[in-house]
């Protein structure tokens, strides 16, 4: 009985040997044969083996003998399958030619720059606030000193999608909801993106951001509005930038002023400079001290309080910062361009 017994282990080892030798479907026929074969197999000799042993023997070693046939038929049939399943066709690859680059995302250029402007207010103490794209007549111009039919609406012309509902002009309507919600201190900033009807060249858009800026409280005068714009500009451009502070007209400030810098792109060295128009100057934003009218639209005493606004275009800045002479490439989906601006 021992020594059939250890016949058929020593069966199983040749036989592991011999499938991990086989490399296609004629190998595992030979194999097959030489253990399943009916007349000259090694099974079949093991099962006349059985004939030999005493009775109490056999149902032991014929357990044996019918595993390792399972184990035999199972193996040759996994085999088969693995060499009759069609493998894939490996595509050939051209190791001369050179690496493909894969590009990972970023923030867009104007909401970088305009995060930048974000964070040089947080730094003076002011906080953020926001409001909807569309707005009604009331909020984009009556409450801020815009009556019906007032000439001055022509410079906001923009879409209009009822006859009191359009696409905002500017983000001031969002300072008079913040006025109408909460009292003096007031110190915001509100982004976000405007519509007006212009006619696209290098410094105009149809569509762009707008940083604004309103600050109300008791003793607010033209001197704090100045002191503020020029830290502000002077942090995002550099300590040495010219400013200048030029009267104006805005229905909402009075006294109201517009705020040129040196043109950053031919530094005023240029007659024929598209960004400046060879005037060495670059109109950056417009600012005033509140009209008393506004506060009183809000019910806040213009009496007891002032208090200034200011208003600047994100991609008009950036493309002065980054000495950009056409403000359309922003947009034009060029990635040779955006790259430029990705994080590092």
């Amino acid at each position: 009985m021992k020594e059939l017994k250890d016949k058929i282990e020593e069966h199983k080892r040749n036989f592991d040997r011999a499938i991990a030798q086989v490399k296609d479907e004629n190998a595992i026929q030979k194999v097959r044969n030489l253990y399943l074969s009916r007349k000259r197999g090694y099974l079949r000799f093991l099962f006349e083996d059985l004939k030999t042993l005493k009775p109490e023997e056999k149902p032991e070693v014929g357990q044996m003998v019918n595993d390792f046939r399972n184990y035999v038929q199972d193996k040759l049939q996994s085999l088969k399958e693995e060499f009759t399943t069609p493998r894939p066709v490996l595509k050939k690859v051209d190791l001369t030619l050179p690496g493909k680059k894969r590009y990972w995302g970023s923030p867009h250029p104007i909401l970088l720059f305009q995060q930048e402007i974000e964070n040089i207010f947080l730094r003076m103490g002011f906080s953020i606030a926001e409001g909807p794209e569309i707005e009604t007549d009331y909020y984009n111009f009556e409450a801020l000193n815009f009556p019906p039919h007032h000439p001055a609406r022509d410079d906001w012309d923009t879409l209009y999608i009822t006859d009191d509902l359009l696409l905002r002009t500017h983000t001031s309507p969002v300072q008079i909801r913040v006025m109408e919600k909460k009292k003096p201190p007031i110190m915001i900033i509100n982004p976000g993106k405007v519509y007006r009807k212009e006619d696209p060249d290098p410094t105009h858009l149809p569509m762009f951001y707008q940083v604004e800026g309103l600050v109300v409280d008791i003793g607010i005068t033209l001197a704090h509005l100045k002191g503020t714009l020029e830290y502000f500009l002077k942090t995002l451009f550099h300590e040495k930038i010219k400013i200048r502070f030029r009267p104006s007209f805005f229905p909402f400030t009075e006294p109201s002023a517009e705020v040129d810098i040196g043109c950053t792109v031919c530094q005023g060295k240029s007659k024929e400079c598209r960004v400046c128009g060879g005037s060495g100057w670059i109109e950056i934003l417009g600012s005033g001290m509140v009209d008393p009218q506004v506060l009183k639209n809000v019910n806040i005493d213009p009496e007891k309080y002032s208090g200034f606004a200011f208003g600047l275009g994100v991609e008009r800045t950036a493309m002065f910062a980054f000495q950009i002479p056409d403000m359309r490439y922003f947009y034009e989906n060029d990635l040779r361009f955006i790259r430029e601006f990705s994080l590092k």
